[in-house]
């Protein structure tokens, strides 16, 4: 199917389809007229790229677990995994927050943002 047949179907623009297809993460051919061609399969993983970017993975990421969950014996049981891995590192990043918040705010009513509680005598 041509270029705007899936882009139609999976909702984003052709320039999508083909920034995705620079970076790697659709294959089209590209027969004797020029145009790029692209499976039927192309749709289900374009809407598979759209559904992961929504829950924070990004293109890197998507390429990469695309190649271990078509590797896997088991696609379930990979993506769950994956899924896994990211609520790891959304609870670190949460924790990291939440320290950052902390700080900021100390930082509040000292007359300086860069000047922490307590050491409003230095300067």
């Amino acid at each position: 199917m041509r270029i705007g047949e899936p882009a139609a179907q999976a909702g984003m623009t052709r320039d999508t389809i083909r920034f995705y297809e620079k970076v790697g993460l659709v294959a089209g051919r590209r027969p004797a007229n020029g145009y790029r061609d692209f499976p039927p399969e192309t749709v289900a993983w374009l809407h598979y790229v759209r559904t992961a970017q929504t829950l924070g993975f990004s293109l890197a990421e998507i390429a990469r677990h695309g190649e271990k969950l078509n590797d896997a014996p088991d696609a379930a049981e990979a993506l769950s995994a994956l899924l896994e891995e990211k609520i790891r590192v959304v609870d670190a990043r949460m924790a990291e927050l939440t320290t950052l918040r902390a700080e900021l705010t100390a930082r509040v009513g000292t007359g300086c943002p860069l000047r922490a509680t307590g050491q409003a005598g230095r300067a």
